[in-house]
């Protein structure tokens, strides 16, 4: 065993030197872009590609004086695909920021190598809270699952919610989002009567929905990815359950910028907590929601899209100070970073590596023929709870 702990730390470190060396010799920045192209999750790696490119676009393909590389791989969201595909970048193409990472267990898989490599990579899209603490390389300009169910259930708190039926999506993120936001509604006073988790993959949500209906909360708490939400809501509608009285509060992944027109009616009144709406009213993010639907016979950015665009901004700035360094020195030049994106105030904590920023409580409304999350409630500079006990 001590055997091999020696050699894999000289590999480490042979690897570490031989990537430093060659990215020296070139004049490139390189950036391994790292999504789910195909599969299940594709939708969620197309919203961030996109926003790369536009923000490739709109800010040039040099900084620091060295050509932008943008390199491009599909995931397929499958963990174990991830992580040879970051190996590759690494070792191959000799990136210096690996980005993208569309869900948890994909940015998990792959914290190894960027701590083995020295190499920083930025999480665009997974949220769950214990991701920056896998490699002292990572850094989030995503979100966290706490930073919004903790929000979310303070509003239903103050509104007359008193009893809930959670149900998310079985990993990471969505235990997440069970454990913050029942902790916290049971902290402040109301009842989880159940707790009731989905598979991942191919889920059926009529089975649960018909526990919940027979419970008779006041309202559904619920998580499930991004993309998932319309299939959700057309079986809550389905199963009777807004004609019974149950509200449905969730996680805003559920009422997703992206497919929000497609869920109809059913979808109208549904309050939501998130970082980011399309609807955001701000100079900045008015701009960010032209351009990027000019850019894309007018596709809507969701919160995938802004993460992307966000990382970008990251990485140029810190490629910008480190003069196209990578490592260690491109790394810090990303901690502290604090900017307005079209979410709003942004920054990335020195300590934890994580974004700290405004959580929303969004209202689905109609608004001018088609269905937004407009925002009623405002939180400010929110940290991830799991980082600040």
């Amino acid at each position: 065993m001590k055997k091999r702990w020696v050699l894999g730390s000289i590999a480490g470190l042979a690897l570490s030197a031989m990537t430093g060396l060659v990215q020296a010799q070139d004049n490139s920045f390189k950036i391994g872009l790292v999504l789910p192209m195909s599969g299940p999750f594709a939708s969620t790696g197309k919203q961030m590609e996109l926003a790369v490119r536009l923000y490739m676009a709109q800010h040039g393909d040099t900084v620091a004086g060295r050509k932008v590389v943008l390199i491009v791989k599909d995931d397929t969201g499958a963990p174990d695909v991830t992580k040879r595909i970051a190996q590759e970048l690494v070792i191959n193409d000799k990136v210096q920021v690996l980005a993208g990472f569309g869900l948890t267990p994909l940015a998990m898989a792959t914290a190894p190598v960027a701590t083995q490599s020295k190499t920083p990579l930025v999480v665009m899209a997974a949220a769950t809270s214990i991701i920056t603490e896998a490699s002292p390389y990572i850094v989030r300009t995503s979100f966290t699952v706490p930073q919004v169910v903790t929000t979310l259930a303070d509003w239903a708190t103050k509104n007359n919610i008193k009893k809930v039926v959670s149900l998310v999506t079985d990993y990471a993120p969505g235990i997440d989002s069970e454990k913050y936001f029942n902790q916290r509604f049971i902290n402040n006073g109301g009842v989880v009567i159940e707790t009731l988790r989905v598979p991942l993959r191919s889920p059926d949500f009529a089975p649960f929905l018909q526990k919940v209906r027979d419970a008779k909360p006041d309202a559904l708490f619920t998580f499930v990815p991004a993309g998932v939400g319309s299939a959700l809501m057309k079986q809550f509608a389905e199963r009777g359950l807004d004609k019974a009285g149950i509200r449905l509060i969730a996680e805003g992944s559920v009422t997703d910028d992206d497919i929000l027109n497609n869920m109809g009616d059913v979808a109208v009144g549904v309050v939501t907590a998130h970082h980011y709406s399309a609807s955001h009213k701000s100079a900045l993010n008015k701009k960010f929601v032209e351009a990027f639907g000019k850019a894309n016979n007018g596709l809507r950015p969701n919160f995938m899209a802004v993460g992307a665009y966000d990382g970008m901004r990251v990485i140029y700035e810190a490629a910008k100070t480190t003069k196209g360094a990578g490592g260690e020195a491109l790394l810090n030049a990303m901690k502290g970073q604090a900017f307005e994106s079209p979410r709003g105030p942004i920054y990335i904590d020195n300590q934890t590596r994580d974004v700290v920023h405004n959580m929303y409580v969004r209202r689905v409304e109609r608004v001018g023929g088609q269905l937004w999350n407009q925002e009623i409630e405002t939180v400010t500079d929110v940290k991830d709870i799991g980082k600040t006990r």
